[in-house]
């Protein structure tokens, strides 16, 4: 039996909600959009009034990396840390909005809310510049997205370092929309991996991307930075949650050619050339797209009706990962449903073009295997399922969404 989704273990106790259930009881009654089951909320054209066109608009950011680039920082001196950052917070955007085909024409905003005692100029330099690099680079892959300016906050009492988010809008004819209605059963479900090289990284990425980091840096850093940085941390949290770990920034990760610090700010891979040049070659093969982002790999529940998710395919879990969970000792459970755990983006096609998503994926270098499949829902209400074959767990993980 499926287990419904609850707010418990490490991460909730951090003040942290992998599931968001708050949020989406808050909202539940507001106009979900032209397609209320697409993976972002797509309005009419209000920009222009084009009754064939469509507006998306989605803000997202950094979230609590931007501490561990602070503790970086503050250790080394060095404010090209923040690049990354910027990298991260509008990837959290981009591919979001790739779930809906929006993968061109994009424009973004920054809000940078920091405290000025602590991220003087030379950060926000590096944080701008950053941007700038990224989505030159973007545009260089046929991603045409482009900055729009931003705001920088003095909220020394909102925040002890500093928040990194964007947002990005779009406009889309609406025949083109990715609507999620179409994920049903009988599809192939095609991963691609967050962690390795590809064509368009500058490094090694550890895979950890911009999800789960409240836990990460608690759980793989030591008491060391909770005693020299207290403005890194809430103080009303249990201090057995705090800085508990037991890595130092420069050590070097287990199995792993990165050090602790480095991979946990690996810069979020977005796979933004991959999905422009799927959506040109194949567009109308492709069923739905689902970003792995909050909610992790249960992310896909919440897509289409009365599906049996089914992923007994999945990347071997990449370094960063298996660290945290033998450092916490975090359940398997949580684990899936708060880190990506191997791959972070999902395309839904029939089985017969898989190979070709596949090989697409690889002329990118980024590596892409079928992980699963989906089938139809055994629950008596049609909802939806999720079954997870988990090497590291040695069981299958049974997940469902709750009423």
């Amino acid at each position: 039996m499926a287990k419904r989704f609850s707010e418990k273990g490490r991460y909730a106790a951090r003040g942290a909600s992998s599931q968001k259930g708050e949020v989406h009881a808050a909202i539940k009654k507001i106009d979900k959009g032209l397609f209320p089951g697409a993976f972002c909320k797509v309005t009419e054209d209000f920009l222009t009034g084009d009754k064939a066109k469509c507006n998306i608009i989605h803000a997202d950011g950094a979230g609590t990396k931007a501490i561990v680039a602070y503790l970086q920082y503050r250790e080394t001196g060095d404010a090209k840390v923040f690049r990354g950052i910027a990298q991260d917070s509008l990837v959290m955007n981009l591919d979001d909005l790739l779930c809906v085909g929006a993968c061109e024409r994009i424009l973004f905003s920054n809000t940078i809310n920091r405290n000025a005692r602590h991220i003087p100029g030379e950060v926000l330099r590096e944080l701008i510049d950053g941007t700038e690099e990224f989505l030159a680079k973007m545009r260089a892959y046929g991603v045409s997205v482009y900055s729009g300016g931003g705001e920088t906050a003095d909220v020394a009492d909102l925040t002890g370092t500093l928040v990194v988010d964007s947002t990005a809008a779009a406009v889309l004819r609406r025949k083109d929309v990715i609507t999620g209605e179409k994920i049903r059963p009988g599809l192939a479900i095609v991963g691609l991996a967050s962690d390795g090289v590809c064509d368009y990284d500058k490094k090694q990425n550890s895979g950890i991307a911009s999800n789960g980091l409240t836990s990460a840096r608690h759980d793989l850093l030591s008491k060391y930075y909770a005693k020299k940085y207290p403005e890194s941390f809430d103080l009303r949290m249990d201090k057995k949650l705090v800085f508990c770990g037991p890595y130092k920034l420069q050590d070097k990760l287990p199995n792993s050619s990165l050090t602790v610090g480095q991979a946990i700010l690996s810069p979020t891979r977005t796979y933004a050339p991959v999905i422009a040049a799927l959506l040109k070659e194949m567009p109308k093969q492709v069923m739905g797209l689902v970003h792995c982002s909050g909610g992790a790999q249960t992310k896909c529940l919440r897509f289409g009706k009365g599906v049996h998710f089914l992923k007994d395919n999945l990347f071997a879990v990449p370094p960063i990962f298996d660290a945290i969970q033998k450092a916490s000792k975090t359940s398997w459970e949580e684990m899936y449903r708060v880190y990506n755990m191997g791959h972070r983006m999902e395309i839904y096609v029939h089985p017969r073009h898989a190979q070709k998503v596949v090989d697409l994926a690889k002329s990118f270098g980024v590596r892409a295997q079928v992980i699963g499949r989906t089938e139809n829902s055994t629950d008596r209400k049609k909802r939806n399922h999720l079954s997870l074959v988990s090497a590291p767990a040695k069981r299958t993980l049974a997940y469902g969404l709750a009423d």
